[in-house]
């Protein structure tokens, strides 16, 4: 069995999701992170295609950017996505809605 399969009185069924679920996570000391939750446990999380939201600007608070997006990508600070990290103490999770994901992608990588 892996991590897309559940078993239910005996039935193994398979997890399908039609398109990834984004989520914007804030840790207590490592900073905050966008990209798509692989497995939880607890205040651990692993994130794929995890893009860290070093600055942001054009929205208030990390709701108004997981709700909105930026008004502001080009003032914001987000470097290149990594392919996985394992992030703890996991102190935030927020839905990210479409638009917000588009505006997050949308984000020019920051790099010095």
């Amino acid at each position: 069995m892996n991590n897309n399969e559940i078993v239910i009185n005996g039935e193994t069924y398979v997890k399908q999701s039609i398109e990834a679920e984004y989520k914007i996570v804030r840790t207590y000391s490592a900073g905050v992170f966008f990209g798509v939750i692989e497995s939880r446990n607890g205040q651990e999380v692993v994130i794929r295609n995890a893009r860290r939201i070093w600055y942001w600007s054009g929205a208030a608070s990390l709701s108004q950017l997981a709700m909105e997006g930026t008004k502001s990508p080009g003032e914001c600070k987000f470097p290149c996505a990594v392919d996985r990290i394992e992030l703890l103490q996991v102190i935030e999770i927020l839905d990210v809605t479409q638009q917000a994901k588009e505006s997050i992608d949308g984000v020019k990588v920051w790099a010095e």
